[in-house]
């Protein structure tokens, strides 16, 4: 299959998709947005331009006439409140995964050729940044060959679109998500060995290529900034998220903003914090969003990371002068990250809002990447041990930012994949009790609500640890890939530790 064949949804149902998404059928975008279509698409499009005029014409019955919904990852799962999470979890992958996808004409889902694991809940699709969390929990449960045809479903998108979506979805090809396929090769060299890097060397370098705006677009994710190229989060299209239709429309006509609104919204949604005070210039009013004009700490840390990779990459192929060249490049932006990103004000650090060559003033675990990837000196992560301590630290584990906005990632709420980057960063700079406590209060919010429910969810609220999380556009998701992967992996480092 080539990219020329992805055809959007909304391109192909036109109209009908608009009014399907404007209606009142369903309470999510995203289930219309994913139903499988029952015919051909042209056909169907066709019927409707002709019954959509008759009197007595009814779109709910259209739509189900027509379309079949997506299945629940977890539906024919039964939940044992008397298993361990452990125990839930090993039984949860068989429902998680995907066998390889076969092509529905006017379907949405973009076929991916080897098995997978999808999250859980509404998401019936491999998430980028999510499956390198969900893979900490593969590795050590040994679901190897997993973890390897995840990663060849990951490249053969780097190879066929050219990035890897947010999501093997039509409506999800205008954007990424934080970068993470170099981690998921670094977790994947731990197993089969080194070599891994020059194996994957060929999209390494495309995934660099195309956060860097090698094709040279006039808008991108590339910014330069006091003399250095950093980055951005950005999407390419214009327009309502088709996933989030309905939604996205109703507010860009309450908020009255212009329509660079929507790309904002998009780009908050390549970051996976969709959505946060930290890209608001208003950290309360969503209306205010501003990701376009915002350099986030945690995706230029990632490209160093990316850099780093590609030059193990060369190592490993004894190519010692393009080695060289690529780490100059991961240490150019490691030092940019150390001297620009650090608020001396705050003693943390902060995005940059380029536009008004400023930090933001928005705490947030973001500033926690530069110690996972040993960026920060050791000064900078004592700084960051007290700001965390001060702000984040709550009794069921990390919030994301410490304000209360309504946003999902914003306090109350706490999300595994924050929690993981947090403790690892920890740990790398001697902070072993405090990395030890983080995991104690998060697994306990973990074991609370399953004791509850018998579910692992997508968010915990880390304040109240007994209630359900809340915030953002859609109920909470239960499931769930990456919760299940860092709970797995905290437990291994917990016993290391102890």
């Amino acid at each position: 299959m080539n990219k020329k064949q992805f055809i959007p949804v909304e391109e192909s149902f036109k109209e009908l998709f608009v009014d399907l998404q404007l209606s009142d059928i369903l309470d999510d975008n995203k289930q219309l947005a994913d139903a499988i279509p029952l015919g051909i698409p042209s056909e169907i499009l066709k019927a409707y331009r002709i019954e959509k005029v008759k009197d007595d014409f009814d779109l709910n019955q259209f739509f189900h006439n027509h379309f079949q919904l997506t299945p629940i990852p977890t539906s024919g799962f039964k939940a044992d409140i008397n298993r361990t999470i452990e125990a839930h979890i090993k039984e949860l992958w068989s429902y998680l995964k995907r066998d390889a996808d076969h092509y529905i004409n006017g379907s949405s889902l973009i076929p991916l050729t080897y098995p997978y694991i999808v999250p859980g809940g509404r998401f019936n699709e491999i998430y980028y940044w999510d499956s390198f969390f969900t893979m900490l929990g593969l590795k050590i449960h040994k679901e190897n060959q997993v973890i390897e045809h995840m990663i060849k479903n990951f490249s053969w998108m780097i190879d066929t679109i050219g990035f890897i979506p947010n999501g093997n979805r039509t409506y999800f090809l205008g954007r990424s998500q934080p970068p993470y396929f170099s981690l998921m090769i670094g977790l994947l060299a731990e197993l089969k060995g080194d070599h891994v890097f020059g194996t994957y060397l060929p999209q390494l370098e495309a995934e660099y290529d195309f956060w860097m705006n090698k094709e040279g677009a006039k808008e991108s994710h590339l910014v330069a900034y006091k003399g250095v190229e950093l980055n951005r989060y950005y999407d390419q299209f214009d327009g309502p998220r088709p996933e989030m239709y309905g939604t996205d429309i109703l507010d860009f006509e309450k908020f009255d903003r212009p329509k660079e609104y929507y790309k904002h919204i998009r780009a908050a949604c390549e970051s996976g914090w969709d959505f946060s005070s930290r890209w608001f210039n208003d950290p309360m009013d969503l209306s205010t969003i501003t990701t376009l004009n915002i350099l986030p700490v945690d995706l230029n840390c990632l490209l160093v990371a990316l850099a780093q990779s590609i030059a193990k990459g060369y190592r490993v192929l004894k190519k010692q002068e393009q080695a060289m060249h690529w780490n100059s490049k991961a240490e150019q932006r490691a030092q940019a990250i150390q001297e620009l990103f650090w608020n001396s004000d705050q003693a943390y650090f902060n995005d940059i809002n380029f536009s008004q060559d400023k930090h933001t003033q928005v705490r947030s675990l973001a500033g926690m990447y530069p110690l996972y990837f040993n960026i920060a000196t050791q000064e900078q992560a004592q700084s960051c041990v007290s700001v965390l301590k001060e702000y984040f630290l709550k009794d069921g584990g990390l919030v994301s930012t410490p304000l209360e906005t309504g946003q999902q990632w914003d306090a109350p709420n706490g999300w595994a994949p924050l929690q993981y980057m947090s403790v690892i960063g920890l740990l790398n700079y001697g902070y072993n009790d405090l990395a030890l406590e983080v995991i104690n209060r998060w697994m306990v919010s973990n074991q609370k609500i399953y004791n509850k429910t018998a579910k692992l969810l997508e968010k915990y609220n880390v304040v109240t640890v007994d209630q359900l999380s809340g915030g953002g556009e859609y109920l909470v998701q239960d499931g769930f890939g990456w919760t299940n992967g860092v709970y797995i992996a905290f437990k291994a480092i917990k016993q290391s530790l102890v």
